[in-house]
C-alpha cells in the first residue's frame, strides 16, 4: 500500500455547516469525488476511493465535529496502512487571504483545533496541508463565529474556482511532489 494516499477534508457534519468557511476542506473532497459514491466507514468517516497519477487515493470527510477530527483520520490511516507522510489534510486558514492556497508539510496548528487534534492522534505534525485561505473577518467579529458563517456573496462568485484549484493542488502534490506543488500554488 506504499502508493496509497489519504486525503482528509476538515469540516463539521450537518447541513447547517455544509456551506460555511470552516467546511472548505470537505467542499474540496466533494469536488475530488466527482461522481464517485461516498460510503460510510467504521472510522466514523465517509470515504470514496479515486486514483490520482496512478496512485490509490482514499478521500474522506469526518462525521464528527472539527475538533474531533484526529481519531477518525488516524483510524482511517491505520485501516489503510497509510503513513503520515502520505496524509494530506485540507483545511480553512484565517491567516491567508480568501481564494489563496498554500501547501506545506508539517508545522504548527496556528490555533486550528482540527489540525491540533490530528497532530495529537498522529503524535506528529509531519503531514501535508492544503491551506485554503478564507481571510480574517473585517471589524470586531469573533473569528470563531466568522468561520461558521457562509461565504459572503462576493466570495460565492469565486468559490467554485477556488474549490477546483484546491482539488488541483491535491492532484499536483501527489503527482509532482511538494516542491513543484509549492511552486505552482505558493507563489
Amino acid at each position: 500500500m506504499a502508493d496509497r494516499w489519504l486525503v482528509f477534508g476538515l469540516g463539521n457534519p450537518g447541513d447547517q455547516y455544509a456551506q460555511t468557511r470552516h467546511n472548505i476542506g470537505q467542499m474540496v473532497i466533494s469536488y475530488l469525488a466527482s461522481g464517485s459514491k461516498f460510503s460510510a466507514h467504521k472510522s466514523r468517516t465517509e470515504i470514496a476511493d479515486i486514483r490520482i497519477a496512478g496512485s490509490g487515493v482514499t478521500i474522506a470527510k469526518s462525521k464528527l465535529f472539527m475538533n474531533e477530527s484526529g481519531a477518525p483520520c488516524k483510524a482511517l490511516a491505520d485501516f489503510y496502512k497509510v503513513p503520515a507522510e502520505n496524509l494530506i489534510v485540507i483545511h480553512d486558514e484565517l491567516d491567508i487571504p480568501f481564494n489563496t492556497i498554500r501547501i506545506k508539510l508539517g508545522g504548527g496548528d496556528n490555533g486550528h483545533n482540527g489540525l491540533k487534534d490530528i497532530t495529537t492522534h498522529f503524535s506528529s505534525p509531519e503531514y501535508f496541508r492544503i491551506r485554503m485561505g478564507i481571510g480574517r473577518p473585517a471589524g470586531p467579529q469573533d473569528p470563531a463565529d466568522y468561520v461558521l458563517k457562509p461565504f459572503a456573496q462576493p466570495e460565492k462568485k469565486e468559490l467554485e474556482d477556488f474549490i477546483s484549484r484546491g482539488a488541483l493542488a491535491v492532484e499536483r502534490l501527489i503527482e509532482k511532489g511538494l516542491e513543484r506543488a509549492q511552486q505552482d500554488f505558493n507563489s
